[in-house]
């Protein structure tokens, strides 16, 4: 134990407190600085006495407590990068300063201004004090009297050792402990006057009252004692839109107030905040507030969803009519760090910054976050949220600070999670607090924390706000689902034919929920629509209509409380009052004798018969136009039988994709003889030449053999070999195997994770695991996303197409790496292959050309193959994918 010299340095105040402890934090209440300055000599000299470090933490606007000449360390802390640098930092400071040491913080109600949140407030001090606390060191924190919520002073007043009360009357210091953990005395929390050495305890009641009474009391009045930084803002912004609205001239102080509102609860992004100001106005911001559970920002999710509502209806008023209503909630970022803060989680997600990689930590963090329990006062909000929207499906989705922003779109990173909102209110309840579980837990995920270390942004200010959204959609029988949905892309990166404009957009529909249009699915499709030429499709023929036709339909079960993927058939067949003429056509089977078959989901009538197509171009380009910015959007739309709609836009972001798809020149002398791969797609990225350094290649023979297990253990091989040199290692890599890479079945390719296989430059996709299964072009999914925003070039391989070639052979005959690279994987060396250039004299070059869609992987020069007999195979001996050999 480390012997006690802690003191105030004030003899007199010492013995009011009964001497201070190792750990003490001691909070001062005061009305002004100038209260406290009288208290800061005493500490000063106590620390120098006991030969102690002192550190003065620097981050308020005020006149500094006292000065480097007083043998102090000042250290200044910025507050303008969030709470998440600001609280390292500190606690850095804290740790770096040893045992024992002796702390001056600045007013900490300077925060609550800074952050605009009580909450944050509490926060910072149950993360500090409690760290002084364990270093046995002490510290002071002023903090000014009458300003803060019960959101700080509760945990403050809970977690400090000792709280006392500082009032100035007649210009006389005047202490009284509220607060002083394991010591007590019989006057030690009577009113004391400083006079001279001696605090003199007060027992005049007449004194007493008079001092107190000097001040206004905040009372009992449960309205008064909520109102923090906050709501104070927001009251005395509501009565300046107030006057507005009534023609008084207080134009300087609404926009003023608009400014303040726009950082305090929309965004602090720079182009987000100049966007928003052209578009929302300040009775916008209020109406969020008014809607809004907690404090802080709403989140990326939120703001792109309003911005474009706003943009579209300041464009047009038609888009007024057009969109559907929103009643949307908002669960600010505070309640997030809170939640972690108070259910003991925020110490294993803040070692994250430092180890992204350790999932023992992170499973600990998100056990915590599933077992957590949230106040009870916020309960009462939740429950209230639920009354508000009675039996009405819900979703409940991830909305974070980083996430749709400007180079960053977390698509599929963190969760969102439906409601069925059915049975009694505390079933009801009960799933609604589970789902916000599920989404604060899948922030500290490993997909999650793994993007946020590719991207740089481990330490970033990243919280997580919730967007509470009623489902769009009707009721149908016992099933609840929108007519379709789907995403829209402003800029088409996927041109299958000459006559698509990627300027005019696509979309990628389906019927009912949205989620089998951005999950990829593994055992079915969407349509995908260029909105220039929306007859057009990728498939060249009817038999290929209906074989990549949507078969399933996501929808709402009300009865099972559950997500749901119906057969659309069994759908089509009930019924009832959808209008599905205009999404379904009769299957005109093969041949002129053969009758029309059972709807399939072609949405010829929607693309034909409807404005959907004019509408959905125009609302991508004012978008577009609007951002400065190719934008990437969800929606649904509900019909009615007339052919009328409205359209719900749920979501909008920066689309994260190179906009520039030019044409590169096709490089000359590319014979068969040199020809690894060839595709005239699918192809999404960016065109492109460069070299191909490795080639890791899952062997379609071998693969199809293997039991199910052995497939998910190539799986995680593919994942280790991928990352051996490292997390984003400078090699290019193409990555080619059988079926889908990603699928969740191993029937149908290989089930790897994204974050496994993301260090590749080009991903194939070979068609060889079955004779139903083509490679899904999943545009607007969150598995697209993954690959624009790691600039990774995707590539189908189709059977029986014209245009696409697979040396097959030399892949499989030139030498393997695989054990070089991974000894303990022989066992594997026939189902994966590693290739690395050069083969023979000959390096491996890519060339891509998206406009065209073609890619090309190639030999620079023909040569033998070291360690084969194999020479490089002329046109007779390439093997086209569907062959059965070589010849």
């Amino acid at each position: 134990m480390i012997q006690n010299h802690f003191s105030t340095g004030i003899a007199g105040l010492d013995r009011v407190f009964r001497g201070l402890l190792p750990g003490d934090n001691l909070v001062w209440h005061i009305d002004e600085i100038d209260d406290f300055l009288p208290f800061a000599p005493g500490y000063c000299s106590a620390a120098d006495k006991a030969g102690k470090r002192l550190i003065y933490l620097r981050f308020a606007e005020h006149a500094p407590l006292v000065s480097a000449s007083d043998g102090v360390e000042v250290r200044e802390i910025e507050t303008a990068a969030g709470f998440e640098r600001f609280i390292t930092e500190v606690r850095a400071t804290l740790r770096e300063a040893g045992r024992g040491a002796f702390f001056l913080f600045d007013c900490i109600s300077f925060l609550s201004e800074i952050w605009a949140s009580d909450r944050m407030l509490g926060n910072f001090f149950m993360l500090s004090c409690p760290y002084v606390y364990d270093m046995e060191s002490m510290a002071y924190f002023p903090l000014m009297r009458g300003l803060h919520s019960s959101h700080a002073m509760e945990p403050i007043t809970r977690t400090t050792q000792i709280l006392t009360e500082v009032y100035r009357h007649h210009g006389i210091i005047h202490v009284q402990p509220s607060k002083v953990e394991h010591r007590y005395s019989s006057t030690m929390y009577m009113l004391h006057a400083w006079e001279g050495a001696h605090f003199t305890p007060i027992s005049d009641s007449a004194t007493i009252a008079e001092i107190l009474t000097e001040r206004p009391w905040p009372g009992l009045d449960a309205v008064r004692f909520r109102l923090g930084k906050w709501n104070r803002v927001f009251l005395e912004s509501e009565r300046i839109r107030e006057r507005q609205l009534q023609g008084k001239p207080v134009a300087k102080k609404a926009a003023a107030a608009f400014r303040t509102l726009l950082t305090m609860l929309f965004s602090r992004d720079e182009q987000v905040v100049e966007l928003a100001g052209r578009y929302l106005d300040l009775g916008d911001l209020l109406a969020i507030w008014r809607r809004m559970i907690g404090t802080g920002l709403i989140g990326g999710k939120s703001v792109g969803m309003l911005l474009a509502r706003a943009i579209l209806r300041r464009t047009d008023a038609r888009w007024g009519a057009l969109l559907e209503p929103h009643d949307s909630f908002f669960i600010g970022s505070d309640i997030y760090y809170s939640y972690l803060v108070e259910n003991g989680c925020w110490l294993n997600r803040h070692r994250q910054h430092y180890r992204a990689d350790d999932a023992d930590d992170l499973h600990e963090a998100r056990r915590r976050i599933i077992i957590g329990r949230f106040p009870d006062d916020l309960i009462a909000e939740f429950a209230e949220l639920l009354d508000y929207f009675s039996q009405s499906p819900i979703i409940v989705r991830s909305s974070s600070l980083l996430e749709d922003s400007y180079g960053n779109a977390f698509a599929g990173k963190y969760e969102s999670v439906f409601c069925a909102n059915q049975g009694p209110h505390q079933k009801r309840l009960d799933d609604f607090i589970a789902a916000v579980k599920t989404i604060y837990a899948s922030t500290l995920s490993e997909k999650a924390m793994r993007y946020r270390a590719q991207r740089g942004l481990l330490d970033r200010d990243e919280q997580m706000s919730l967007l509470v959204q009623r489902v769009s959609g009707s009721r149908h029988d016992t099933y609840f689902f929108p007519f379709i949905a789907g995403v829209g892309l402003s800029r088409n990166p996927y041109v299958w034919n000459p006559l698509i404009d990627p300027k005019a957009g696509m979309v990628r529909l389906v019927f009912g929920l949205g989620t089998r249009a951005v999950d990829r699915s593994d055992d079915d499709y969407t349509r995908v629509v260029a909105l220039n030429v929306p007859r057009r499709r990728p498939e060249s023929d009817a038999a290929e209509v209906r074989q990549y036709s949507q078969r399933h339909v996501d929808l709402i079960d009300l009865d099972a409380s559950q997500v749901l993927a119906v057969e659309f058939s069994t759908l089509a067949g009930q019924p009832g009052d959808l209008p599905l003429d205009i999404v379904a056509s009769p299957d005109q089977g093969i041949g002129a004798d053969v009758r029309p078959g059972p709807l399939l989901l072609t949405f010829d009538r929607l693309l034909s018969q409807t404005q959907f197509v004019s509408d959905m171009r125009e609302m991508l380009r004012i978008l577009e136009a609007a951002y400065a910015h190719p934008v990437d959007m969800e929606f649904t739309a509900n019909f009615k039988a007339d052919g009328s709609y409205r359209v719900n836009l749920v979501q909008c972001r920066p689309l994260q994709i190179a906009t520039d798809v030019a044409s590169t020149t096709e490089p000359a002398m590319i014979t068969e003889d040199n020809l690894l791969i060839a595709s005239t797609g699918a192809v999404i990225g960016t065109s492109r030449q460069h070299p191909i350094e490795r080639v890791v290649y899952v062997t379609p023979s071998i693969y199809s053999q293997l039991t199910n297990q052995d497939r998910y253990a190539v799986a995680r091989l593919v994942g280790r070999i991928l990352h051996a040199g490292g997390p984003r290692s400078e090699r290019r890599i193409l990555l080619a195997g059988p079926g889908r890479w990603g699928t969740t079945t191993p029937s149908l390719g290989v089930p790897v994770g994204f974050a496994e296989i993301d260090t590749v430059a080009v991903l194939c996709e070979i068609v060889t695991m079955h004779e139903g299964l083509i490679p899904d072009v999943s545009l607007g999914t969150h598995f697209f996303n993954d690959l624009v925003e790691m600039d990774i070039l995707y590539l189908a391989l189709f059977p029986e197409r014209t245009g696409h070639v697979f040396n097959q052979l030399l892949l499989e005959q030139a030498p393997n790496r695989l054990t070089e690279i991974l000894p303990e994987a022989a066992r594997w060396s026939a189902a994966v292959r590693v290739i690395d250039a050069p083969l023979g004299s000959s390096g491996m070059t890519l060339w891509a050309d998206a406009l065209e869609q073609r890619v090309m992987c190639y030999l620079d020069a023909a040569g033998p193959v070291p360690g084969t007999e194999l020479t490089l195979l002329g046109a007779d001996r390439l093997l086209r994918i569907g062959s059965t050999d070589a010849d």
